[in-house]
């Protein structure tokens, strides 16, 4: 017989070991006690009778409850899915243009699109609804092309120092690469990529300037 089976086999045996001792012992025990001690026993069998009915209520409570979530998780990445796929369309300036809708859907105010040549890195500013100062540069990249450490750089000399960001985001619809990520936290930059792109124009996950700080991607 080989260690494979054997495993199996003491691990089936365990497993009926601790059923016996879990219920069938007790069972037993409150059986005898009906038996020759029924103002005893009757009352502990009602009261097993009665958890065990919470039990299995319970269980099949949070199993429902589970089968909910994922349906949810399932829909909330189906619409994603959906949203990042309308953003791979766009062209780099409808891209910008698409930010800027989204900053001015969630409360934005002043928002202005200045992407093109001279720009200096700000593609997209705006007020806040609690009044910061906004910049975004928007990256319309493939899925493969990722978000590189000059990007990053670039961006980082000029959100602050020229145009007074309070809050500065780089929205991409890829990803950002290990060197990128830890200079923008370093920096205070907010990643954007395209998952959160997408739970941000479905409403699923906050905007930019929600975030505390911004996460590795």
């Amino acid at each position: 017989m080989s260690p494979r089976r054997t495993r199996r086999g003491s691990s089936c045996q365990s497993v009926v070991i601790r059923i016996v001792w879990a219920v069938l012992v007790p069972l037993a025990v409150l059986l005898q006690l009906v038996k020759y001690a029924p103002e005893v026993g009757i009352p502990l069998l009602l009261a097993a009778a009665a958890g065990g009915v919470v039990y299995v209520v319970r269980r099949a409570r949070n199993t429902e409850q589970q089968r909910l979530e994922a349906a949810r998780y399932a829909q909330m990445r189906e619409v994603q899915s959906r949203e990042i796929a309308r953003y791979h369309s766009l062209s780099p300036a409808e891209f910008e243009h698409a930010i800027a809708y989204l900053c001015q859907r969630d409360g934005c105010t002043n928002v202005q699109v200045n992407g093109g040549a001279g720009d200096l890195g700000a593609d997209v500013t705006a007020t806040t609804p609690d009044g910061r100062r906004l910049v975004i540069q928007c990256k319309r990249y493939g899925p493969t092309h990722k978000v590189g450490s000059p990007d990053m750089q670039r961006f980082g000399g000029t959100c602050y120092t020229m145009h007074g960001a309070h809050i500065a985001a780089l929205v991409t619809t890829s990803t950002f690469t290990a060197q990128a990520a830890p200079y923008a936290i370093a920096q205070g930059i907010r990643l954007y990529d395209e998952q959160a792109l997408a739970g941000w124009a479905s409403q699923t996950r906050p905007a930019p300037w929600h975030l505390v700080t911004a996460p590795a991607a």
